[in-house]
């Protein structure tokens, strides 16, 4: 299985595609997945602009729309997980995963899909400590902070991928794991960004959480980005088996950027489609009823759940399915060039796959719960937090170019 990785998608979506049917032409091949590691922006209409937290100056409609409208469809099947520049409104409606379009996964704030016989896993967002343990608190329209913590990384969401036995082959992430930097060529790395020397030595250039699940999964393979720069690592896990994790981060897509990256993984003859990860729906399902939607700090490193029992029950049901996930639907209508007034839209409209999904596990929808008392309500926006501080967290969009011309693929295979 040929599968291209993309580091930051900042609503390329049209240049990425080109770029990868440029690959298939020049190689003669085929791609059968495009992977995301995040800043996607699955942008629909102006409206969902006020939710993605770039400068004003940076927002643009970008290619997503046409994508999501049906005006265009992608021509690789594409997964992706959220960084931190996302319409963050629609990436909550899909906050347990599903179809952001057609041909184009969104594997959730955390979750895993099956792609073939590969097993792929992801958790979206940044790291940030002061927000780790807080529940899910944020709810559309955003304020000056919830904007940016909408985005932050949660326990809850970490623990329930800390449940995961069964093995993975791919794993994504936006921020790379603390420590990452030990295990390659960390000298070029800081002669080409020196301002990371401070952080490396620090151990703090990362994400903790990433870390942990780096060590407790121990993938195949690793994908990031966030930092704008190719970096290629392999960390062999101290176990008897001797695996390793090859991890590799890439760039953004631009004019002579290395954001795109070729792999080929042995796997079953296709054809292949995205399907629900059995395992995943059922630490899905038992963990719901901890789900923390206020900003209440929580500690979920005691909640450890059997899941055997939820799995059976779980399985009966997506076997109903063939494990297909449910359709993709709009739920809002989609930007038109030359008509900008729309009519109202919800806040948080109620996505038909997340009901389908809640519905076939037998959970109860809880993503219009207030987050203040975690009970159902419509809100009309979020609280800020009593503490909060200016900080700055983004890696500074200040060079987005408009690309001129369609670099090729930049290699085939990950460096070992």
């Amino acid at each position: 299985m040929k599968i291209a990785i993309e580091g930051c998608m900042h609503g390329d979506l049209d240049n990425v595609y080109k770029t990868i049917q440029h690959h298939e032409h020049i190689h003669n091949t085929k791609v059968d997945l495009l992977l995301c590691c995040g800043d996607f922006q699955a942008v629909r209409n102006e409206k969902d602009m006020d939710s993605l937290s770039v400068p004003i100056k940076y927002r643009e409609m970008k290619s997503f729309w046409k994508y999501y409208s049906g005006q265009e469809v992608a021509p690789v099947p594409t997964i992706f997980i959220g960084g931190n520049h996302e319409a963050s409104n629609y990436l909550w409606e899909l906050y347990y995963g599903g179809w952001a379009a057609t041909n184009i996964y969104f594997l959730g704030y955390a979750g895993v899909v099956k792609f073939g016989d590969l097993r792929i896993g992801g958790l979206s967002g940044i790291y940030k400590g002061r927000d780790y343990r807080l529940g899910h608190f944020e709810r559309p329209p955003y304020n000056n902070n919830t904007i940016k913590s909408v985005y932050h990384v949660r326990e809850y969401d970490v623990h329930k991928l800390m449940q995961l036995e069964e093995p993975l082959d791919i794993f994504l992430s936006h921020d790379w794991p603390v420590g990452i930097t030990d295990y390659g060529d960390s000298r070029t790395l800081i002669q080409q960004k020196p301002f990371f020397q401070e952080e490396i030595e620090a151990k703090t250039l990362g994400s903790k959480p990433a870390a942990q699940l780096l060590e407790k999964l121990k993938p195949r393979y690793w994908f990031s980005a966030h930092l704008h720069c190719k970096f290629a690592a392999a960390v062999q896990h101290g176990n008897d088996d001797g695996s390793v994790t090859k991890f590799l981060a890439l760039d953004k897509c631009g004019p002579g950027k290395k954001f795109l990256q070729i792999i080929e993984i042995e796997s079953e003859p296709g054809p292949f489609e995205v399907l629900y990860d059995e395992e995943w729906l059922a630490i899905t399902q038992k963990f719901n009823s901890v789900f923390p939607l206020t900003e209440r700090r929580v500690n979920f490193s005691s909640a450890d759940m059997d899941i055997q029992e939820s799995r059976e029950w779980v399985r009966k049901k997506l076997e109903e399915r063939q494990f297909k996930p449910f359709e993709f639907v709009k739920t809002v209508p989609a930007y038109n060039p030359s008509q900008r007034i729309f009519d109202p839209i919800p806040d948080i409209p109620q996505n038909p796959q997340t009901l389908s999904l809640l519905e076939l596990l037998g959970l109860p929808y809880l993503l219009d719960s207030s987050p203040v008392t975690g009970e159902r309500t419509a809100i009309p926006a979020s609280p800020a937090p009593t503490d909060f501080q200016t900080y700055s967290e983004e890696i500074p969009i200040d060079d987005i170019d408009e690309i001129e011309d369609i670099p090729e693929a930049k290699g085939d295979n990950i460096p070992h």
